[in-house]
């Protein structure tokens, strides 16, 4: 089973190298322009995490496999994920390959996690937010779990050092286990 890995137009994409790199499942990457132009401008290469993927598809290929419900995957990821993406997905707009995908994975009733990046939020985002979750998806906003940071100096922690343990909590939603928790830190 593969996992879906979605990249669109919200800061954060270096998790989503991250999360190509420590998925041990096999991984199809799909990215919006948009998403390839924040990879840029973070100072990373989309060409590169395309060869870290298994597959890739282009965002407009509504006739890629993912776009239906009868293709079986692991899950799906949007990492990150623009209020733009979590409205389209709460609303059923299918307009691309990533909100098809998302739809397919909640009518399937297949895991959806939605890695918000945008902050603050709007009443418009919490209840976008409150739809995606009660049709069965999960909506984790980019948010790293510091805790996992306890009894370190804060002025040595890196963005790599937080971004890790997001990922990591992430892909265990998906049944990995995680290289640190709540008892293992504390």
């Amino acid at each position: 089973m593969n996992l879906i890995l979605a990249v669109n137009g919200a800061t954060g994409a270096w998790a989503a190298e991250l999360l190509l790199k420590k998925s041990p499942w096999p991984v199809t990457l799909v990215a919006s322009e948009w998403g390839k132009a924040v990879v840029a401008r973070e100072g990373g290469d989309f060409a590169r995490l395309a060869q870290m993927a298994d597959k890739v598809f282009d965002d407009a290929d509504l006739a890629a496999p993912i776009s239906s419900g009868s293709i079986p995957t692991l899950g799906m990821i949007v990492l990150p994920c623009s209020a733009n993406t979590l409205a389209k997905v709460a609303h059923g707009i299918s307009d691309s390959l990533i909100t098809r995908a998302a739809h397919c994975h909640l009518k399937e009733r297949r895991r959806l996690v939605l890695c918000v990046r945008e902050t603050p939020w709007s009443l418009i985002d919490c209840q976008n937010a409150a739809a995606v979750s009660a049709a069965g998806g999960v909506v984790m906003p980019l948010s790293p779990p510091f805790y996992q940071m306890l009894g370190r100096d804060p002025a040595t922690v890196t963005m790599t050092d937080l971004l890790n343990s997001y990922v990591d909590r992430v892909l265990a939603l998906f049944g990995h286990a995680a290289a640190a928790n709540w008892e293992t830190v504390s």
